[in-house]
């Protein structure tokens, strides 16, 4: 795994020429994919779930789109967008919304009545309760869904590079595996393991700045 991807010069970060062409693409494609299902579930899911009509005509639709296999429509995606990047990054999008949209619904749904009616006698604004309390309210259930979705983002993330791909740790996965290139595969599985440690490690970091008060008031309560 050092000779593939860590025995490069001094000015490349000690990143080989196989990492550079390899490792930009995937991280791109990743956070592209991830931020932009993200920002969809939240938005959707706090809307769906402070409306009752909203959450009665959605409802089955999300329990029928979560239910579909994202691999299952890469070829619909490949009609849509044609092979490369926005394809995989449409694939990455799908697979992952999923968590972050039923947290949202469901962190949404669940507000304490006690503090809208009080915001209602404060008369705050509808834009108001959304920021004040709807959204901190529905926080922490949100960011347990974002950390479960960027899990997820991961293994989209390969997925979606196996197939219509000319760059990437999938498709260097996939080269590896046709041409039994066995120390390739474990370099791939051994970086893809490392990736996913620090996304986590990365995410944890910021969820304690974001929930800390949270984490604070159960300790009091």
């Amino acid at each position: 795994m050092y000779e593939l991807w860590f025995s490069g010069p001094v000015t490349h970060v000690f990143l080989t020429d196989d990492a550079l062409d390899t490792f930009p693409p995937s991280l791109g494609r990743l956070l592209v994919g991830w931020v932009a299902a993200s920002l969809a579930g939240i938005v959707l899911g706090l809307a769906i779930g402070r409306s009752r009509v909203l959450s009665d005509f959605l409802d089955p639709v999300i329990d029928f789109g979560r239910a579909v296999p994202p691999p299952m429509l890469v070829p619909i995606f490949f009609a849509l967008f044609r092979i490369g990047t926005p394809t995989q990054i449409a694939t990455i999008v799908f697979g992952v919304i999923w968590p972050v949209l039923i947290n949202a619904v469901d962190g949404a749904a669940t507000v304490d009545r006690q503090h809208l009616e009080t915001a209602k006698v404060f008369g705050l604004s509808r834009p108001q309760v959304i920021g004040r309390i709807i959204v901190p309210s529905a926080m922490p259930k949100i960011v347990a869904g974002l950390r479960l979705s960027l899990s997820l983002a991961l293994i989209m993330m390969v997925i979606s590079e196996l197939v219509g791909s000319t760059s990437g740790i999938g498709y260097r996965l996939m080269t590896a595996q046709q041409n039994f290139l066995i120390t390739d595969v474990w370099g791939c599985i051994v970086l893809l393991g490392v990736l996913g440690y620090l996304l986590n490690s990365s995410f944890l970091l910021v969820e304690n700045r974001i929930l800390g008060w949270h984490s604070r008031a159960r300790q009091n309560a």
